[in-house]
């Protein structure tokens, strides 16, 4: 039956975008590229709403070919409006095969895609449409700076004030804990005492050392420890928390709502960190910051700070926004805005992120071997 809420087309596209310059960290190695897909999804009433996810350069095709070959069939003919609906279809479409890890992109990025054109009918921003709390969130810089020698990872965080941020936090993670620990001392000794200090060891350590490190960096009035070990482990992260005596903060590993519960319940964190490129888009990103909401936590992101500011000035337990190394804002029309330390949320209609297809153009990549025909 004709519907002009109906979903008639599903458009995928896939980028590898060079960094410009090495980024490592402690577990995942050295990055050179990150990868972009973008979703768009078309109405029989002709209007369009755009979604995305990214990686940090690996696996983008796999996500673009289930989103093309699964949930682009699957969609075909749905009413767009019933966005909490679809994300449980789809959920469940691909759950024997996928559940979390890769699905959790490719339904983010629809489910983004759903989001603004709802955002768009109400014309509204999104900030407004989920709440209304604030128009901007506080924000930290945080590069993935494992790999740069000290003067360098000095000047990148003075880069960071002479840029307006009044929190930053740096990779932890060498192969000698005294090394993280002279580094952490001298960031602190740039910074002062009245920036916010956060300190991420990428998941590297054992639980005992994740102890000791804790004990090592209270002198330096670190705001929160991050993935101090495997995101598996709830038991260890209850350990570090309870033994180490600083603030837990994890969550970007997570990839369905069930581990955010297992690690808040469980690992006993203080900082859960979703991030709506990969727990299932905006509908996902919401779910796990209600849920934090009942346990009187703070709700902070990781990653994509174009649409998690957002998301973040909606909130009213919103904790700190990452402003991430995969510049992805710098290919919208609308690269991060900040004012006196804080990110500010877009006012347009949607979910305020519109990329520029004249500076991505040169870093389109096919992803298809032999496209699927859909009867429609």
């Amino acid at each position: 039956m004709s519907n002009a809420r109906n979903i008639i087309d599903v458009v995928t596209e896939f980028y590898r975008i060079p960094l410009a310059e090495q980024m490592g960290d402690a577990k995942h190695g050295i990055h050179t590229h990150f990868e972009l897909v973008i979703v768009k999804i078309i109405l029989e009433s002709g209007n369009q709403g755009v979604g995305y996810t990214y990686t940090g350069g690996v696996g983008g095709r796999a996500i673009c070919n289930l989103i093309e070959h699964d949930l682009r069939p699957f969609l075909l003919g749905k009413d767009a409006s019933c966005i909490e609906k679809i994300w449980e279809e789809m959920n469940w479409k691909i759950h024997y095969v996928g559940r979390g890890g890769i699905a959790s992109f490719a339904i983010s990025a629809i489910d983004i895609a759903l989001w603004d054109l709802r955002a768009k009918k109400a014309e509204e921003p999104l900030w407004r449409l989920l709440g209304g709390t604030s128009n901007n969130t506080k924000a930290y810089a945080g590069a993935i700076d494992l790999n740069f020698p000290m003067e360098k990872l000095l000047k990148n965080i003075q880069g960071y004030l002479d840029s307006g941020f009044r929190a930053v936090k740096i990779k932890l993670g060498q192969e000698r804990l005294e090394e993280d620990i002279e580094r952490v001392a001298a960031v602190r000794a740039l910074i002062g005492s009245d920036i916010v200090f956060m300190v991420d060891a990428n998941m590297k350590w054992s639980i005992a050392t994740a102890i000791k490190a804790a004990w090592m960096l209270k002198e330096f009035d670190i705001f929160w420890l991050e993935e101090p070990t495997i995101p598996d482990d709830y038991d260890g992260y209850h350990r570090i928390a309870k033994e180490g005596g600083v603030a837990i903060a994890a969550g970007e590993n997570f990839h369905t709502i069930y581990e955010f519960q297992n690690m808040i319940t469980r690992g006993n964190i203080d900082f859960p960190q979703p991030d709506a490129s990969n727990i299932g888009g905006i509908t996902g990103w919401l779910k796990v910051a209600h849920l934090a909401h009942v346990h009187n936590l703070p709700v902070c992101t990781h990653g994509m700070q174009e649409l998690h500011v957002s998301l973040m000035s909606a909130m009213p337990h919103a904790s700190y926004l990452e402003v991430h190394s995969f510049p992805i804002d710098r290919y919208t029309t609308r690269p991060l805005v900040l004012e006196n330390g804080k990110a500010v949320a877009p006012d347009t209609p949607g979910i305020g992120v519109e990329f520029r297809r004249d500076l991505l153009q040169e870093y389109k990549t096919e992803f298809l071997t032999d496209k699927i025909a859909v009867n429609r």
